[in-house]
């Protein structure tokens, strides 16, 4: 008697379990469509790349302040993702030098705060972001 009263105790947890499980999954797509929606890009190329530029000039250039950084750090992370993920399916868009010259400096200040999160940025790879971000701008002046 007691072995059945387990069992079906058994078999009721599993079902409250798979359903529980069931609707929490069917209820997770809602949840996520308000922060997918959530972006700083307005859709503009040229104002959005000068705007990253800057943004991420001034990142870049924080090398004292420990709490600020990892602010900024994690900010610049989110607005990498945010730029990327807004311009690299577009075809028209990204084929242009302005473009790749961007994802190359991008892919390289991710790289470093995911390789080195809380570190400032080293000035060698300041450098050369400054310098491909530069050249981005000039790159996207030409093209307008």
């Amino acid at each position: 008697m007691i072995s059945k009263f387990y069992g079906l105790l058994k078999l009721l947890v599993q079902r409250v379990l798979i359903i529980s499980l069931a609707g929490y999954l069917l209820l997770i797509p809602f949840s996520d469509t308000a922060l997918a929606a959530k972006t700083s890009m307005t859709g503009d190329y040229s104002k959005d790349t000068v705007s990253v530029i800057r943004d991420l000039k001034d990142v870049i250039a924080i090398t004292e302040n420990e709490e600020e950084q990892t602010i900024s750090d994690k900010e610049a992370v989110f607005l990498i993702t945010d730029y990327i993920s807004r311009y690299r399916n577009r075809p028209q868009i990204n084929g242009s030098l302005s473009f790749t010259t961007m994802q190359t400096a991008l892919n390289a200040l991710a790289g470093h705060y995911k390789t080195f999160p809380n570190r400032p940025v080293p000035e060698k790879l300041r450098d050369r972001l400054n310098d491909e971000l530069s050249k981005a701008e000039v790159l996207l002046e030409k093209n307008r």
